[in-house]
């Protein structure tokens, strides 16, 4: 059951990739990068990497997502134009074929991931998001601080680029 579903996501991921790329219509390219964002999330949960779906889904899929379509209603796009790029059919074709020779190549690399220094029977006991999260708040705590500055910074900035600035009465 599991290689019908690694190739139902696959598949879908892949097309969901190449539709985000060659429809015209920016709501319907938000849309494509949604499924394929959700699609990719079920990849991680066959990995069985619960917290990198958990961040999939609310970061990317939930946020990233959310500033997409935000963007798309400040610029108020329209457009009268036809779905698919006509021109990008042999684009899509020599696309897949590349990616069909990376999925080759990839099968056939002699070269495995890198193994942690978490014991695997912690890991099993405790469960990876609670690997993660010790690894996270004890040797990476400054750099994730120092994120966080950097993201509060971004969120203060974006606010004050988008107040609109107030007419000031003369009494």
């Amino acid at each position: 059951m599991v290689p019908f579903f690694f190739a139902y996501f696959a598949v879908v991921s892949i097309v969901s990739g190449a539709l985000t790329i060659a429809l015209r219509s920016p709501v319907h390219c938000g849309l494509a990068l949604l499924a394929l964002l959700l699609h990719v999330a079920g990849l991680f949960v066959l990995l069985n990497a619960e917290f990198l779906f958990a961040v999939q889904v609310i970061v990317y899929a939930g946020a990233i997502l959310v500033l997409y379509l935000f963007v798309l209603m400040l610029l108020n796009l329209k457009t009268d134009e036809r779905h698919l790029h006509t021109k990008y059919a042999v684009i899509l074709f020599a696309g897949i074929a590349v990616c069909g020779e990376l999925v080759l190549l990839v099968m056939q690399s002699p070269f495995a991931g890198a193994k942690g220094d978490a014991p695997a029977g912690a890991i099993l006991k405790d469960g990876s998001s609670y690997a993660i999260g010790i690894k996270m708040f004890s040797d990476y705590l400054l750099p994730f601080e120092i994120v966080g500055i950097f993201l509060l910074g971004a969120i203060i900035g974006a606010i004050v680029l988008a107040k609109t600035p107030s007419e000031e009465r003369e009494t």
